[in-house]
């Protein structure tokens, strides 16, 4: 398959047929500064043994999802700014999604996860190499019903609908450019319009939610808002919590 619209949007570009994990192919290519710079992108239909967070596996029949990565040199230089990268990654696959989507509701699950009629079209890991990040991401595009991985997934042709490849990581890397660079000029996510943009895209604010906790405990209460430094405010009998790092499950999605 031809990518030009990628292809223009990409500083370098490079689709493959199959790749174990094309974050970690990524990652191991970064070392050439010259050769690949600030928004790179590599891609495959057939990725054999991709990583999601909290090191789970994911692999997918091949063609049926394509497997994103995209490398960050041009970062803000405030770690707060820095952790705010994961949810704009999924704000931008949010938003290249839903272009295709027309009439279904697409969001994010805090912190990535992109969500369409409440289901996971989506996933996103985002990886530190060197001074620059690799923003991995997976999306199921002509996976069947039969071949989701769980009941709480969805693809476009499980929707019905077929994925226009190039478009959709056109408008993906196009967007989480342009997001990056609003956090790197600014410098904070509020005075960037981040924080406006990822609370307007996430799912999980207002919604009863569980929070598997890094420390094996699971925290049950209400979604409140982000804080300015991209974590999760949940209030559980009274008393607000600020997530940092946890898997969350939207109460309906049990």
């Amino acid at each position: 398959m031809q990518y030009p619209e990628a292809e223009a949007v990409a500083s370098r570009f490079e689709a493959i047929d199959e790749s174990a994990s094309t974050n970690a192919a990524l990652r191991v290519l970064s070392s050439d500064t010259e050769a690949w710079p600030h928004l790179s992108v590599l891609l495959t239909d057939n990725q054999t043994a991709g990583r999601g967070r909290l090191d789970r596996s994911w692999v997918s029949p091949a063609g049926s999802a394509l497997a994103i990565s995209v490398l960050l040199r041009n970062l803000p230089s405030s770690p707060e700014a820095m952790g705010w990268i994961p949810l704009v990654a999924g704000v931008a696959m949010a938003q290249a999604v839903s272009a295709q989507l027309p009439g279904h509701d697409v969001g994010v699950k805090w912190p990535n996860d992109v969500l369409v009629d409440g289901r996971k079209i989506c996933g996103i890991l985002a990886e530190s190499t060197g001074g620059a990040i690799v923003v991995g991401a997976g999306v199921n595009t002509a996976m069947t019903g039969q071949q989701l991985p769980v009941p709480t997934a969805t693809s476009f042709a499980a929707l019905g609908e077929s994925a226009d490849a190039d478009l959709l990581v056109a408008a993906y890397v196009g967007r989480l450019g342009d997001l990056v660079a609003s956090l790197v000029v600014w410098g904070d996510a509020v005075r960037s319009g981040v924080h406006a943009a990822v609370s307007a895209h996430c799912a999980s604010l207002g919604r009863e939610v569980d929070v598997s906790l890094p420390d094996g405990t699971v925290l049950h209460g209400t979604a409140l808002r982000l804080e300015p430094d991209g974590r999760l405010c949940v209030r559980s009998d009274g008393i607000e919590h600020l997530i940092a790092a946890g898997d969350v499950v939207h109460a309906s999605l049990r």
